[in-house]
């Protein structure tokens, strides 16, 4: 069984600026777990456990619910928790430029994948990048509030392709690898 989702990764500079922005959200030593830089991502569809021999069908799902989609531009800036600031379980980055888009590849990618048996989603599709994870709200309410003044300033990158991503669950954290790639037009 592989652990796969179907994500778009960033460029290093977008993981830089985050890098940035989480040294000064840990100053408030709140009890989250910070992930990795390089661990970021937006995530387009969390499958679970796969079973190898479908992996083929994961990728041309994929392949056929980018079908006709041109390459497009994400900005990503702003902040904000889930489900909220007062009893938040995750820290994002938010997505400016390019959410509808990727709103519409994750309702694409839902319908294709859920011809192989995967669970549609319930939930309305939120473009973001998960920076943290709450283990307690001790000390949350500061590090909500320097969130917010901070802000996040991020950038625009182009979206070339999508990723079907395994994951490794490890004591030190999920470690990421990308299994395949699926360009999009130009």
């Amino acid at each position: 069984m592989i652990r796969t989702f179907i994500a778009i990764n960033l460029p290093d500079s977008v993981r830089e600026r985050i890098a940035e922005f989480q040294a000064k959200l840990k100053q408030d030593r709140a009890d989250v777990k910070w992930v990795r830089p390089e661990s970021i991502h937006i995530t387009l569809k969390f499958l679970g456990d796969v079973e190898e021999e479908k992996m083929d069908g994961v990728a041309q799902a994929v392949q056929r619910s980018v079908e006709g989609m041109s390459a497009f531009t994400v900005s990503v800036e702003g902040t904000g928790t889930f489900p909220n600031d007062r009893r938040p379980r995750v820290l994002w980055v938010g997505v400016e430029e390019g959410a509808e888009k990727l709103a519409d590849l994750a309702m694409n990618l839902d319908r294709e994948l859920s011809g192989l048996g995967f669970e549609g989603e319930k939930r309305k599709y939120s473009a973001h990048l998960t920076i943290g994870r709450v283990r307690s709200l001790n000390r949350m309410d500061g590090t909500v509030e320097s969130m917010r003044a901070l802000g996040f300033e991020g950038e625009a990158f182009e979206v070339r392709d999508v990723v079907v991503m395994k994951s490794d669950l490890q004591p030190t954290g999920a470690v990421y690898t990308a299994l395949r790639r699926i360009n999009l037009q130009g």
